[in-house]
């Protein structure tokens, strides 16, 4: 089911005993970190800190901090569902028959349904507020999550400019730091869409109308995540993910619309050439990133709910609540990988990585250097430009099982021979290049190697049990007195494929 807004969605995971209500006075100044990490680690509820001391709403953390509740807010039992949705539609065949037109049209429908659509009246703007009656730090439950942190920071704020010259609108995730009462700094890294806006907007000496959501509908606040290309509107994305529109609504101050259901919304202006010190910041690295100039938004006009719920994540070294956001991207994004590199199998973005540090790949290998081939697609595909470290398996290698991937490159690799060493761009808060924004890249080839490659040894077979054994000790085990058995219906170790 697709969530109307987070109340509903809160209410879903209430009934299933997966939300905690916090109604104990929590101090968003590291008290909240210190109880989100414990919650995390033990894949606990989503948390609802009733009376925070901090600001004059309920503040929702961990919404999104297991598999489970991300698949439920994304309404789906399975992450993978909403790849094969996208897969379903990148098929390029026409339709046989009557069932062939009918599976056509349905892809139709499924377009008709994504739009977003204008409403001229929205819960998000209930409650009005301008000029200087502003009061974000009075208002706002913002949490310092880490001791060195620069101040107060208001995460999971979804950010919408449009292009000063095409009016294509962009919605991004960046972090915000609190500076006072009414100004937000912009966290903009160097490879984001709205860096593009500002400068544009810039170098004619415009002001950048922006506005700030919080608190949107799950699928909404997952799709201003999602590493979109440019040319795809997130809200077309949302409306495709929840199967329904999304309802947006004129902006009060700016010329902007914003989804009619967000909790809270600030409106404002980014004046060009001007900026502020901002950070430190313990980002989703683990690590601080260091104090920096970025734009900011001097805050016009405050809209929300009546009763309104903030919604906020911590972020830090993994595992944290943004690793299941991590993991829908790997799973949903699967088939528009393999639409430009059709001999991936499957692939995994370690969550220990932060999802822009290491990618291990599955494929089906059919010639040689298939494997280096495959490296440098992907340091040509979108923001997957950003990845550090590549590892290439043969397509019976379960990518997700590290354990195996792991036996893999550590026994199948030639040093010498079967690595991929260059330089291209890095993520903007990699602390590990030299310079910043670009350093070193690393593909490991650790697939099975070809005559062709220079390989000439004759590639051994695996030591693999046959099923039959399998399943005689399996049927057997009682007689042994041995004890409880260990998991049969772990997946079996798919045949050995001989690479021709």
């Amino acid at each position: 089911m697709a969530y109307a807004d987070l109340q509903q969605f809160l209410a879903d995971l209430e009934r299933d005993g997966d939300l905690a209500r916090v109604s104990a006075p929590v101090d968003p100044h590291l008290e909240v970190t210190g109880i989100v990490q414990r919650v995390v680690r033990e894949q606990g509820p989503a948390l609802l800190f009733e009376n925070p001391t901090r600001g004059r709403m309920p503040l929702l953390i961990n919404a999104f901090g297991t598999q489970r509740r991300m698949a439920k807010a994304l309404g789906v039992d399975d992450l993978d569902e909403i790849g094969d949705r996208i897969a379903e539609l990148l098929k390029p065949e026409l339709p046989k028959g009557v069932s062939g037109f009918r599976d056509a049209l349905g892809k139709v429908g499924q377009l008709r349904n994504a739009p977003p659509r204008h409403v001229k009246s929205a819960p998000c703007q209930e409650v009005v507020v301008r000029g200087d009656d502003i009061d974000l730090v009075d208002l706002l439950p913002g949490v310092k999550a880490w001791p060195d942190d620069g101040g107060v920071f208001l995460n999971l704020g979804l950010t919408h400019t449009k292009h000063p010259d095409t009016g294509a609108r962009n919605l991004g995730m960046y972090r915000l730091q609190l500076q006072d009462e009414r100004t937000v700094s912009l966290h903009w890294q160097i490879h984001k869409d709205s860096t593009s806006h500002a400068a544009v907007a810039e170098r004619r000496g415009e002001r950048l109308p922006v506005a700030i959501a919080f608190g949107c509908p799950p699928a909404v606040t997952y799709a201003a995540s999602a590493p979109l290309p440019a040319d795809i509107d997130e809200y077309l994305f949302a409306g495709f993910v929840q199967r329904e529109r999304v309802p947006m609504v004129d902006c009060v101050s700016v010329p902007l619309q914003v989804p009619a259901d967000a909790q809270v919304v600030l409106e404002g202006w980014v004046e060009p050439g001007k900026r502020l010190p901002e950070g430190p910041f313990g980002d989703h690295t683990g690590f601080y990133t260091p104090v920096e100039p970025f734009p900011f938004v001097r805050v016009e006009t405050l809209t929300m709910r009546k009763e309104p719920i903030f919604q906020s994540i911590v972020v830090g070294r993994p595992p944290q609540e943004d690793g299941p956001i991590g993991k829908a991207t790997e799973r949903i994004f699967l088939p528009l990988i393999r639409l430009t590199v059709p001999e991936i199998v499957d692939y995994d973005l370690p969550e220990a990585g932060v999802f822009h540090n290491a990618v291990i790949v599955s494929i089906d290998k059919r010639f040689p250097k298939h494997a280096q081939k495959v490296m440098n697609a992907i340091w040509g595909a979108g923001l997957m430009s950003l990845s550090k470290l590549i590892v290439v398996v043969d397509a019976d290698c379960d990518v997700h099982d590290y354990g195996e991937v792991a036996w893999r490159a550590f026994g199948n690799v030639d040093y010498a021979r079967d690595v991929l060493h260059g330089e291209g761009p890095v993520d903007h808060l990699d602390h590990g290049s030299y310079e910043q924004f670009w350093g070193g890249k690393l593909g490991i080839d650790a697939t099975r190697k070809l005559p062709a490659e220079g390989y000439h040894r004759g590639w051994p077979d695996e030591c693999v049990l046959t099923d039959e054994t399998r399943a005689t000790v399996e049927r057997r085990w009682d007689e042994y007195g041995i004890g409880a058995p260990p998991s049969m219906s772990r997946r079996r170790r798919r045949p050995h494929r001989r690479s021709r």
